[in-house]
């Protein structure tokens, strides 16, 4: 198993956490993994990315060009990224702030209305886990209870009273995603 996945969205959006959490659960199931962050100095409201990536084997290179998958959470991001999957690959998107989705036929693309949802479980801080959740649920690279475990290392120990609604988060972004595979009569 190889899986190269770039996440990138704005400086806020918990992009990088979303990477770090997963490359984190990667290492509790024993996979070589490879966590590399990029932002701009701006922080907060300026564009962030990470690549992430999971293997059972050596990872040769973390410096990577083209994906096996993206989670993007903003128009700037698909505007520089979605050209970089890899056919056959898979783009899940944040729908309610990209006005613009990839017309690309050549791989799989899915958009999530996780702003939406946040906002309905009364935390806007946990779209980006039910964008993760929608990601595992599609590619299920690591089991979500690692994910749990990762957030125990990846959260300072103060915020672990927020496990129970990132969990809720990672189910809701798998519900999500799995009506959108339905609505396309798609069997994954």
């Amino acid at each position: 198993m190889l899986e190269e996945l770039i996440a990138a969205g704005f400086g806020g959006q918990g992009v990088l956490s979303m990477g770090m959490t997963l490359a984190y659960a990667g290492m509790i199931e024993n996979k070589e993994i490879s966590w590399m962050p990029s932002y701009g100095p701006e922080m907060r409201g300026g564009t962030a990315n990470c690549i992430t990536i999971l293997s059972d084997n050596k990872i040769s290179s973390p410096i990577i060009t083209f994906f096996d998958s993206a989670i993007i959470l903003n128009q700037p991001s698909m505007d520089k990224f979605e050209s970089r999957i890899k056919p056959g690959g898979v783009l899940i998107y944040e729908s309610t702030n990209i006005i613009e989705p990839t017309k690309r036929t050549d791989i799989e693309v899915f958009g999530i209305r996780a702003a939406e949802e946040a906002v309905n479980m009364k935390n806007s801080k946990i779209l980006n886990m039910i964008m993760l959740g929608a990601y595992l649920e599609r590619k299920p690279v690591v089991k979500i209870v690692s994910i749990i475990e990762a957030l125990k290392k990846v959260l300072p120990e103060r915020y672990h009273n927020l496990l129970p609604i990132n969990k809720l988060a990672l189910e809701k972004g798998a519900e999500l995603i799995e009506k959108e595979m339905v609505s396309m009569g798609e069997a994954f």
